[in-house]
């Protein structure tokens, strides 16, 4: 194998080849989104710097803002202790990771005031209308 593939080996992917991926703002820490990877997707964003994804609904590899433009350019690739779980530390380009038009895909937060029910907590930045055409 080539240098730049055998770290793939030390990476657990599950039954399906994936792998989880966490991306997160490499300036100040803020979850964006997670999403899945396969080999290919992850040596190819190692390769590349841009954060490429395997898309599980389309079956394809997913180049993140492929078609929205939000692409991820690549910081750092760390993988957990038990060598399961991947984190990008990325850049994200127009600020928006969601496909919703917000800045994270967490904007969801769970109020337990009275009966507990989900709170949306970001705002939308850009309506998805104008960012998928």
């Amino acid at each position: 194998m080539s240098g730049m593939t055998d770290w793939l080996g030390s990476v657990r992917f599950d039954e399906n080849g994936l792998i989880p991926a966490i991306a997160q703002d490499a300036v100040d820490g803020t979850i964006l989104m997670v999403a899945w990877m396969n080999a290919e997707a992850l040596r190819e964003t190692a390769e590349t710097g841009r954060a490429v994804y395997w898309s599980r609904s389309r079956k394809r590899l997913w180049r993140k803002g492929e078609e929205s433009g939000h692409r991820q350019l690549l910081r750092e690739i760390r993988l957990d202790c038990d060598s399961d779980v991947i984190l990008l530390k990325v850049e994200q380009e127009g600020g928006i990771a969601c496909h919703t038009g917000r800045r994270s895909c967490f904007f969801q937060r769970l109020d337990t005031d009275g009966t507990p029910r989900w709170v949306n907590v970001e705002p939308v930045l850009k309506d998805p209308e104008h960012i998928y055409k």
